[in-house]
């Protein structure tokens, strides 16, 4: 069965390559967005360059900011089921810092360059250990896209609950700390954790589905 992978903001398909599944997994590679696209049609366009419309059995993986396109993707199609690495299900998940009245204006109003925090900083927030790969993914960022992708997290709005949901979430995570009931938690895990504890998170995935 092939799992359809979406990386995160500050992250790409590189990450992927520390776990040990016991499926196929597809890493799905961020598009150029429009400057206007939403989320929900961004995620079609995915579906769609993917062909993932067209597959019978598959399950769809998204890390942080891919959490929530695979959240959108989800609901469109009917995977057997979907993970969720460092992310959330619903806006009220979310920090409370990303819904400020305003962000979304004022955010609009930064530069690029404002997206991509100084090296030590970023690593502080992800927790990362491995901070090679970390920077060596920072330097290839495309800033386009983590403006947008940063304004679409602010202004994501799904309130829905999916079917078949594994969330696996760090306990020391200072981004996208892990709110609910229906969490699975890693001790000592921080938002870098599919890198830094990826055979915990393997394990975790391979027994889930």
């Amino acid at each position: 069965m092939k799992i359809f992978a979406l990386s995160g903001l500050g992250a790409d398909e590189r990450v992927f390559k520390f776990l040990e599944l016991e499926h196929e997994l597809i890493p799905v590679l961020w598009l150029e967005p429009s400057s206007k696209e939403s989320i929900i049609d961004y995620s079609k366009r995915l579906i769609v360059e993917y062909g993932i419309d067209k597959e019978e059995h598959f399950g769809i993986l998204g890390l942080s900011f891919g959490g929530l396109v695979a959240v959108e993707m989800s609901k469109i199609l009917n995977p057997k089921f979907t993970v969720l690495i460092s992310s959330v299900e619903r806006k009220n998940e979310l920090r409370s810092f990303f819904k400020l009245p305003g962000s979304v204006f004022f955010l609009k109003l930064l530069p690029k360059w404002m997206f991509m925090p100084p090296k030590p900083i970023a690593r502080f927030l992800f927790s990362a250990e491995n901070k090679e790969l970390l920077y060596s993914i920072l330097d290839d960022t495309n800033l386009t896209f983590a403006k947008w992708a940063v304004l679409e997290l602010v202004s994501w709005k799904n309130t829905n609950k999916l079917e078949n949901l594994i969330k696996i979430g760090g306990s020391k995570d200072r981004i996208l700390p892990p709110k609910g009931k229906n969490g699975i938690i890693i001790d000592g895990g921080g938002h870098f954790m599919i890198v830094d504890k990826a055979n915990q998170v393997s394990k975790i995935i391979n027994r889930e589905i």
